[in-house]
């Protein structure tokens, strides 16, 4: 297992085990961090119209001298963007700026908005169509959603012909989603965690630190190999080169059961305080 080992997808593609993230990162700055990561030897990226930065990204993968198919790109239409026509003009957009005829994944980003609009089961009824609109003419190998819970999801699942096939939520320790889980793989649907380090609190954690001392490992180390063997496609960010390759270094050992369980438990890592329900953006 490496960081290009995919975990197969309920349409019959697959994904890379371990992503890069660029929540948070300008577009110089992403354009340099996703250089690196594909240097490294990442192969599944992962951006948004929100984070301000697909230009980045895409210069970075335009300039990488690796081929398109090779490279697993997602991201996500903004909320504001909701809708039939206008998701159809946003994905446009991005493809544009990401400087590629089509996406692996499209992510809905967030459910519900009270501040764009809040008749949000029909929006992401009409979104959906055109995402799988977008699906069926082949510019998106993969659709899903993010930030959705169990009745957001079903809000669309019962409308639709065709069922999100991921659902990228926070997880981290102290807030390892169990039951969200669950739900997703009840449904065949691949899960992904953004922010798996708790935005950096983990790092300060003592239980974690002596865990990772045990396994002659990094805090990161531990936390993404703790996402891995929980089936969870973790999606790290970092702008440093050297933790770039650190986080990558996750598959030349393995958490026993009592650490995967402590680590789950421990406390003191907070979370983002976003809520598909109450958005603070």
């Amino acid at each position: 297992m490496d960081l290009q080992t995919r975990i197969p997808i309920s349409n019959g593609t697959s994904i890379p085990c371990v992503g890069f993230g660029t929540w948070k990162t300008p577009n110089e700055e992403a354009a340099k961090s996703v250089a690196e990561a594909l240097r490294v030897g990442y192969r599944h990226i992962d951006t948004a119209t929100a984070y301000g930065n697909e230009a980045g990204v895409g210069k970075a993968i335009a300039e990488s001298g690796i081929a398109r198919e090779e490279i697993f790109l997602t991201s996500k239409l903004w909320n504001p963007h909701q809708g039939y026509e206008s998701t159809l003009e946003a994905f446009d957009r991005s493809l544009e700026k990401l400087q590629t005829d089509y996406l692996d994944l499209y992510l809905i980003h967030w459910p519900h908005d009270r501040k764009y609009f809040d008749n949000w089961e029909e929006k992401n009824i009409e979104t959906w169509r055109a995402f799988e609109k977008l699906y069926q003419e082949g510019k998106i190998k993969a659709i899903g959603v993010s930030n959705f819970r169990p009745r957001h999801l079903e809000n669309i699942v019962s409308h639709c012909d065709i069922a999100p096939m991921v659902d990228q939520i926070e997880i981290h320790p102290g807030m390892p989603q169990d039951d969200m889980i669950a739900y997703c793989r009840e449904h065949n649907m691949v899960v992904e965690g953004w922010s798996p380090m708790a935005t950096g609190r983990i790092f300060s954690v003592p239980e974690a630190k002596e865990i990772a001392a045990k396994y002659d490992k990094t805090v990161a180390q531990v936390v993404l190999r703790w996402h891995v063997q929980r089936g969870v496609i973790p999606l790290p960010k970092s702008v440093t080169p050297s933790r770039i390759a650190e986080n990558s270094r996750i598959f030349d050992f393995e958490l026993s059961e009592e650490d995967m369980r402590t680590i789950s438990a421990l406390e003191g890592c907070g979370w983002s305080n976003l809520d598909p329900d109450n958005l603070i953006y």
